[in-house]
């Protein structure tokens, strides 16, 4: 498997912010929604996704970086004593000013360095199982359980969190494969990317909606049904708004955020002759010059 740290395309002593503005970027280029009908994307993310989870965990970090485990998350098996070792070490010995090994001495040398290496294998911990899940926005922003069906058939309902954020790993204790010689079993992590969505953008724990409005009720006011992570609530759009306005709606975003509606005033696409009739009549009071700002 590959180096987790060249598959995000970062250095070894990458902070936590930097490996996870890689996962991000990669993970974006390659998601399977956007890039449909091609495998080699779908492999690519897995791998991004795998390297990820690895990475963002600072414990299972840590231990890759000493050799511990592999870029699977798998346990590496310390290096055994060989026979050429203690040979070439009798061999220095006899030529040398230290004593000479001898060979019963040799036998049980070779005899603790098997029962050690067995005792220490014989309780061995699961691997840890990596995985990718993509979700809704919805889903996210307000919590939901998914079923995640793994390659071998089986299921697991994975319950996101509210407020889960794109790329963020969900750890699954006792789910991952099963322990050596009666060892616990590893964990399963899993990588959950959110989709985008087509009205809401996040912003922290806000959320962001662009509403269009008539030109009439930026000009007089109205009530108007805004939709919201939760569910359509209505709002009342002042009189003489214009495109760029922000109003909120407080306590409608993500766990305890605010919903923010920035205005768009929309001109009739069709044919309004009683409405050209008016403005060409019309005489403001109040003369304003909208492009007086530019340059």
């Amino acid at each position: 498997m590959k180096d987790p740290y060249e598959t995000l395309g970062v250095d070894r002593t990458a902070s936590e912010a930097a490996i996870r503005s890689a996962y991000r970027k990669l993970a974006k280029r390659h998601h399977p929604d956007l890039n449909p009908g091609k495998p080699e994307a779908a492999d690519a993310f897995k791998d991004i996704a795998n390297a990820y989870a690895l990475l963002s965990d600072a414990d299972k970090r840590a231990r890759f970086d000493r050799g511990e485990i592999d870029a699977s998350g798998a346990e590496v098996a310390p290096e055994r004593p060989f026979y050429r070792d203690f040979n070439d070490a009798a061999r220095h010995a006899r030529y040398g000013a230290g004593p000479e090994f001898d060979p019963d001495d040799l036998e049980s040398l070779f005899g603790h360095a098997f029962r050690d290496q067995f005792s220490r294998g014989s309780a061995m911990r699961g691997a840890d199982a990596h995985y990718t899940l993509t979700v809704d926005f919805l889903d996210a922003a307000n919590g939901a359980v998914r079923r995640l069906t793994l390659p071998d058939g089986r299921t697991l309902d994975v319950t996101i969190p509210a407020g889960h954020r794109d790329g963020q790993v969900l750890r699954l204790k006792g789910q991952g494969m099963p322990g050596i010689g009666g060892g616990p079993p590893g964990d399963a992590l899993i990588a959950v990317a959110v989709r985008p969505h087509k009205l809401f953008r996040r912003d922290g724990n806000d959320i962001v909606l662009e509403l269009p409005v008539t030109l009439q009720e930026a000009v007089l006011g109205a009530k108007v049904e805004v939709p919201t992570i939760k569910g359509p609530v209505s709002l009342r759009i002042p009189a003489k708004s214009t495109t760029g306005k922000r109003l909120m709606l407080r306590g409608r975003g993500i766990v305890g955020g605010h919903q923010y509606v920035d205005l768009k005033v929309m001109t009739p696409t069709q044919d309004e002759p009683e409405l050209a009739a008016f403005l060409e009549g019309w005489k403001p009071r109040h003369r304003f010059n909208p492009r007086g700002g530019l340059p």
